[in-house]
């Protein structure tokens, strides 16, 4: 006899006598919360944050809870043509080392602002205005974030971090419209070339010609304790091309921003909110990072000062060079699914397994030719106890697409295996 004697068909059955959706079971409710307020105490989190500053202006707030989805999509190209070529040409360092004047010099040309305009749904709680009654409707609000971001081609490609352009904290989601700011303070309109939430990068494109090209250095060459540099624009464009100073603090920082896992380089040098997509710096004027996060101000008990993150310029390359090429970065695996915790209070009600109860699958997807169904509920991965969907996307994003992973699940009480090869995220 299985250990779980739940039927999927007759706890929906269940849930429709009573007015109740089986799928908005599953679903966590947020805390409501006003997003301004919000903002601010992600300044003092206890997790790492994002370095990107954004100002609503009105009141505005949470968002709606959305599905978690284990295949996340990536930005896809603009009407900018995709281009067969490499972007960014990582140079080995030559032996002239410069002074932290003749860095920024050599690199404030190729720094600029980034200012990205969202519109933000929230549901309104009730209540009473201009007279009358408010009925719950949602909400549009506008608000703004800036960031900075680095040229690397004269005719106008820019790099940033995705999260300058695309806000997945609140549900905003792709920026209506993006402005450049230059240096010699001509503004231009932005169009969004692509973009990798999980990679934390997006591609710009401005109609500007003659402009200065970042040089890029090897990532892989940096040693613990170099100098490095860091320019951007920390809380706005008030105090623009701001320039702070430190070590290389650590090397191959494993480090999990927003349910994703990177591979990040670790700096004491000040990195504050507006510098995301800003250029860490080696000692011969080459970037060797791109800024993306940093430890908030309070980590559980302890105060934490002078910890950011960069992603390494060897990895922005290939990144870069893929969303140009492709639209989307390649060998990324995909399962093709949408999913639920079940918690162990779900569990105990229902007597279910604790997992992640598949929501829905995607037509031909790598779950779907492995068999799996929805209402299935995934326990392990290649052995590993599976209780979250982020568990899950962790096991997931360890192997490549096309290679193979065991998946157990548990279908109407029975415990059941799949082999499931893995699809590449093509979107």
């Amino acid at each position: 006899m299985n250990e779980y004697n739940f039927n999927i068909e007759e706890i929906e059955e269940s849930e429709k006598s009573t007015g109740m959706n089986s799928i908005v079971l599953y679903k966590p409710e947020k805390p409501k919360k006003h997003i301004a307020l919000k903002i601010m105490a992600s300044l003092m989190s206890v997790a790492v944050i994002s370095a990107s500053s954004i100002a609503v202006y009105r009141n505005v707030a949470e968002s709606p809870v959305q599905t978690v989805s284990v295949s996340e999509n990536s930005g896809s190209p603009s009407s900018v043509e995709a281009q067969n070529m490499g972007l960014i040409t990582t140079n080995s360092a030559d032996n002239k080392i410069l002074s932290t004047e003749e860095v920024v010099e050599k690199v404030l040309p190729s720094v600029v602002g980034i200012e990205s305009q969202f519109t933000v749904t929230y549901q309104n709680n009730g209540g009473y205005f201009f007279g009358g009654f408010n009925n719950n409707m949602p909400s549009e609000e506008t608000s703004v974030g800036t960031g900075t971001g680095v040229v690397i081609t004269e005719n106008g490609y820019i790099v940033t971090n995705a999260h300058v352009i695309y806000d997945s904290q609140y549900g905003a989601g792709k920026a209506d419209s993006v402005s450049v700011l230059l240096n010699d303070n001509n503004r231009y309109d932005a169009e969004i070339v692509g973009y990798d939430t999980d990679c934390d990068l997006a591609v710009l494109k401005i109609d500007a010609t003659e402009l200065t090209a970042a040089e890029f250095g090897n990532s892989d060459a940096l040693k613990l304790g170099e100098d490095v540099t860091a320019i951007g624009n920390p809380l706005g464009f008030d105090l623009m091309n701001t320039v702070t100073r430190g070590i290389v603090s650590g090397l191959n920082r494993n480090i999990t921003i927003n349910e994703k896992s990177m591979n990040l380089i670790q700096t004491d040098a000040a990195i504050n909110s507006g510098n995301s997509g800003g250029p860490l710096i080696n000692k011969y004027g080459q970037v060797i990072g791109i800024n993306s996060s940093k430890m908030s101000s309070t980590y559980g008990s302890a105060s934490v000062e002078g910890i950011g993150f960069a992603i390494p310029s060897n990895e922005v390359s290939q990144i870069v060079d893929d969303i140009m090429k492709y639209g989307y970065v390649t060998g990324k695996p995909q399962l093709g699914i949408s999913c639920q915790d079940v918690t162990e209070t779900i569990s105990n009600m229902y007597n279910m397994p604790v997992g992640v109860y598949i929501v829905e699958i995607s037509e031909n997807s790598a779950a779907s030719k492995a068999g799996l169904k929805t209402g299935d509920i995934i326990t392990a991965v290649n052995d590993v106890e599976i209780t979250t969907a982020d568990e899950l996307n962790a096991q997931k994003n360890l192997h490549k697409a096309g290679e193979e992973i065991t998946i157990k699940y548990v279908r109407n009480g029975e415990e059941m295996t799949a082999s499931v090869k893995l699809d590449e995220q093509t979107n």
